[in-house]
């Protein structure tokens, strides 16, 4: 198929192009950026008047609960949100049931990927077996099933030896390591940031230094192994403030942060409010502007979703019992683009931290639309005000944004040329 993109506001951040300009797409590629190739004949022609062009978005964790958890969604279900979402690769996290700590289960997901709407699914494998932080995976055989990274997930490794012996393995892999940065005991349990509201609610709190505490041992392991690390969902300020310290004495490390962090804390729990019931918790408004500062600073690379649908049910127990987690995917974008609004980052900087910047951190192929790239395309109206109530396409709606006036609607999304995703006008 030979697709047109025509008029619309090309921004492609890792090949500096911010103009109106036109797109040409064949067999899956660009093949012309402002000017057709010769003998191009479009089989199809896109109007993006007054619309933003851009690479498709790259989620760095999305859980899609299959295998394992299919009652609260399906890889196929939470594509099609994804399609929706104009996210065109979604990046996996280890900790399905059963666990990515074989061949076989990350082999089993990819193929199920193959029939979800066109949009690509890559995968961590397991950092040790069954995730339980004792003995090493065979992560030489998860890189060559197709991994793109090894993580720990949630789940802790107490024995910094073990975390040592697996960062040098990871390192022998050229394999990116992918850490959740929470020391168990410190954790504790909790269920929100500790903090006046904590105290307030009764409930029991996560210190800051839960999080700080495993920063400090991982970037000591990380001098020492000398591995490429990427820390994921950041939560406070502080934490920030000491891996901008280590980018900047040379320590290879990337980071990032979820969309809802950087718009709500821990005043949003209110009188309980499970829908913000997350980990890692949500923290005070200085840790927000400090994860802003971040994003904006560049020591934060990338915003994620974090999607992690739930059935209802698993919102309606008290709040301590409640499952964490926000279905996030349609939110990505509008929630991205009101740090646009909020004079935090331009809207190049914005797509950068969504498209070009994860394409790094996974080392894969995307997030940019040069010639002869791959077509992943998001096409989106920057404009449209909607509500999300009426448009979750995700099997989980447990999300605190129903009632948000959102800004950002995407209209288009293609992947390798193909379109999976067109909002009827």
């Amino acid at each position: 198929m030979q697709i047109h993109i025509h008029s619309g506001r090309l921004i492609d951040p890792a090949n500096n192009i911010d103009q109106q300009s036109d797109l040409y797409v064949a067999d899956g590629r660009v093949v012309g950026v402002s000017y057709a190739p010769e003998n191009f004949v479009p089989s199809n022609t896109i109007d993006a008047t007054n619309k933003i062009v851009c690479p498709g978005f790259i989620d760095l964790c999305a859980h899609f609960r299959e295998p394992g958890a299919e009652q609260k969604a399906t890889i196929a279900s939470e594509a099609k949100a994804a399609a929706h979402s104009g996210i065109t690769t979604v990046c996996c996290p280890p900790n399905t049931q059963p666990v990515i700590d074989t061949p076989a289960v990350a082999e089993l997901i990819h193929q199920k990927a193959e029939h979800a709407d066109g949009v690509r699914i890559v995968t961590l494998g397991a950092l040790t077996k069954g995730l339980q932080g004792a003995q090493l995976s065979n992560m030489a055989a998860l890189k060559e099933a197709g991994c793109v990274g090894v993580s720990n997930a949630l789940e802790p490794i107490a024995n910094p030896l073990i975390m040592r012996r697996a960062m040098e393995y990871a390192a022998t892999q050229d394999l990116t390591i992918f850490l959740h940065p929470e020391d168990h005991w410190l954790w504790n349990n909790g269920r929100m940031h500790e903090g006046v509201v904590s105290t307030r609610l009764g409930l029991p709190g996560i210190p800051q230094a839960a999080e700080t505490v495993a920063v400090a041992r991982d970037l000591a392991l990380i001098e020492q192994t000398g591995i490429r690390a990427h820390f994921c969902r950041l939560s406070s300020a502080r934490a920030v403030q000491m891996l901008a310290r280590a980018q900047y004495d040379g320590l290879p490390i990337t980071a990032d942060v979820t969309a809802h962090h950087l718009h709500l804390s821990e005043i949003d729990v209110g009188d309980f409010d499970s829908q913000c019931h997350v980990r890692p918790p949500l923290r005070t408004l200085r840790d927000q502007e400090g994860l802003r500062a971040g994003v904006a600073k560049g020591t934060i690379g990338a915003i994620c979703s974090d999607h992690q649908p739930h059935e209802p049910d698993a919102k309606l127990e008290p709040f301590s019992e409640t499952a964490p987690g926000i279905s996030a995917l349609e939110t990505l974008l509008p929630l991205s683009l009101r740090l646009v609004n909020d004079n935090v980052i331009d809207l190049p900087t914005m797509i950068s931290r969504l498209t070009w910047e994860p394409a790094q951190i996974l080392g894969i192929e995307g997030g940019r639309l040069g010639t002869s790239d791959r077509a992943d395309i998001c096409i989106f109206d920057p404009e449209k005000f909607w509500d999300l109530k009426n448009n979750i396409v995700s099997r989980g709606h447990n999300t605190p944004f129903i009632g948000w006036e959102l800004q950002g609607q995407v209209t288009h999304t293609l992947v390798a040329g193909k379109i999976v995703f067109q909002r009827n006008p």
